[in-house]
């Protein structure tokens, strides 16, 4: 707990303590168990129940959120009926007692999604969330126009490389000619009135825990989550630079057409899905796009020597997104 400056202090603090029922001196252990791009976690065993708990210290904002850790609770607690996220059990955004946001949850058993042997429960799982019904946005951002938000956030991400002199030349004019195309595409495609629901927007694989046949199956990490049409979730689950992050897999459009048949059929009718597979195909290149920017915008932040979350296998993908090759591959 120490890369995290006073977050020793903070469990001890009365406050926390008593909303978890954890008796008033600390005898449960933090372990460290992984850190992604915004957030650290820790894994502590309440010393009442026994249950397990995850601490999630928040450590900034993709959103630019003043309060990023109580928007994603937030979440949590609307798609708490599907059965297939964690349950959030605290919350604590105030910055008041500690300079991040802090959210303890339930720890979910499960393995990382493997696209060649999971693709139906990622299914299932994604269509029990997809059908958990909202009244509204219900505290929820919602792009009037998501197509052109998700390309005014490339915009704006790819602006720190593009404005870096650490950035080469070459990427740079190639990023820019695929904003342009993408920009192109989606004139001709009109705002569509469309069923919205909790959607995660950042399913990657690392995002899911597997227990198999036997289930369940689980989605965690809601760090960015809007109100929105479930075809931009799969879009961003099926596109190659979702694929690609962790694994060595990009799935062919063959591949991509059978699980969005798998996805509709576990669906079964919980919502419309008229029209779905051809949304979803206009998606895929537009999270290209925002993957690509993304990690142009990451790569300028990795070179920078105050960075508080370092991940090695994550820089060596940024360097292997801003490849001439993959670029290349990434047909607008």
């Amino acid at each position: 707990m120490d890369r995290i400056a006073g977050l020793q202090k903070y469990v001890k603090n009365q406050k926390y303590r008593e909303a978890l029922g954890l008796p008033r001196e600390v005898s449960e252990e933090y372990r460290m168990l992984a850190q992604g791009e915004y957030n650290i976690n820790y894994l502590f065993t309440h010393p009442v129940s026994g249950q397990r708990l995850l601490l999630r210290v928040n450590c900034g904002s993709q959103m630019h959120l003043e309060n990023q850790i109580g928007y994603e609770y937030h979440a949590l607690k609307l798609l708490e009926d599907s059965g297939r996220t964690p349950k959030a059990l605290y919350v604590d955004g105030s910055l008041e007692l500690l300079d991040h946001g802090v959210m303890v949850m339930e720890f979910l058993p499960g393995n990382v999604l493997d696209y060649r042997t999971d693709l139906d429960y990622a299914a299932a799982c994604l269509a029990d969330i997809h059908s958990v019904k909202l009244d509204g946005p219900s505290g929820l951002f919602c792009p009037e126009n998501p197509l052109k938000a998700v390309l005014e956030e490339c915009e704006e991400m790819v602006k720190t490389y593009m404005e870096s002199s650490l950035g080469r030349e070459e990427t740079k004019a190639k990023i820019r000619r695929m904003l342009d195309a993408g920009w192109e595409m989606i004139q001709k495609i009109p705002v569509e009135d469309t069923y919205h629901c909790c959607i995660n927007t950042e399913l990657n694989s690392t995002n899911f825990l597997i227990n198999g046949k036997g289930g369940p199956n689980y989605l965690i990490d809601w760090e960015k989550p809007l109100y929105g049409d479930p075809a931009q979730d799969i879009g961003h689950f099926l596109a190659p630079t979702t694929t690609f992050w962790k694994t060595d897999v990009i799935l062919a459009r063959e591949e991509m057409d059978a699980f969005i048949d798998t996805y509709i059929r576990a669906v079964d009718g919980r919502f419309d899905t008229e029209g779905l597979r051809d949304r979803i195909h206009i998606y895929i290149p537009i999270t290209c796009l925002r993957g690509v920017t993304w990690c142009a915008m990451a790569w300028v932040q990795y070179q920078q020597p105050d960075k508080l979350i370092f991940n090695e296998s994550t820089y060596r993908k940024l360097e292997a997104y801003l490849s001439d090759e993959f670029l290349d591959a990434l047909v607008m």
